[in-house]
């Protein structure tokens, strides 16, 4: 299957991208890895979209495609994966059709609040990158795994994350219509437990346990 997971920041796409392309046997593909593995290969697109980065420019919306139609014609693809992070905007949609037959869309829906909630108690681990949220910490201040003293990302904080679900609604957001109008969006609650939503996931997507 060819699949597309859609949702804000915060939503547990990169998580449930893993583990549902793990179950299923495709490779999970998210385009800010193979943008950054594009950059330190030094490939054709990669080299054009360092220059943006290495300016403090957003990578225009030509290359993330180009970046991502390198990775799809890989041969793992050719049974199938799952996308986390793109397309991100309706014009990336719209390529994304030139070069590949999607089977479901997969929109995890969480409201603003609950995702600034999640989002701004997260901490993570600058030495091992373990990732952990106040409301478990029990007051705990250091990584369980490593004992480094645990820190808030600057994307964590509650502006930031505001900022960054502003961006969403604006951009992204509107793949949901798109998508909709197509017959392929199948929508999640992502509020419930990782392993519930992990779960719908899949009856979603017509897959066994």
């Amino acid at each position: 299957m060819k699949i597309v997971l859609l949702g804000p920041p915060g939503a547990g796409k990169g998580t449930q991208a893993v583990r549902v392309g793990a179950h299923m046997g495709i490779p999970q593909i998210s385009t800010g890895v193979i943008l950054r593995l594009a950059m330190q290969e030094g490939t054709e697109t990669g080299v054009k979209a360092k220059a943006f980065v290495d300016a403090g420019h957003l990578v225009p919306d030509e290359l993330v495609i180009a970046i991502a139609a390198e990775r799809l014609r890989e041969p793992d693809c050719v049974g199938g994966y799952i996308l986390d992070g793109f397309p991100r905007t309706v014009a990336q949609a719209e390529a994304l059709e030139k070069i590949a037959s999607l089977d479901a869309v997969v929109n995890i829906d969480i409201a603003d609040e609950k995702l600034i909630a999640r989002l701004s108690g997260r901490r993570v681990c600058p030495g091992c990158g373990g990732t952990y949220h106040v409301d478990t910490l029990g007051g705990c201040t250091d990584c369980e795994a490593c004992s480094a003293g645990l820190v808030q990302r600057d994307d964590d904080k509650p502006e930031t994350v505001e900022n960054r679900l502003t961006v969403y609604h604006k951009q992204t957001k509107p793949l949901i219509d798109f998508y909709a109008a197509r017959g392929l969006l199948k929508t999640i609650d992502g509020a419930q437990s990782t392993d519930a939503c992990y779960e719908d996931i899949l009856r979603a997507l017509g897959v066994r346990r």
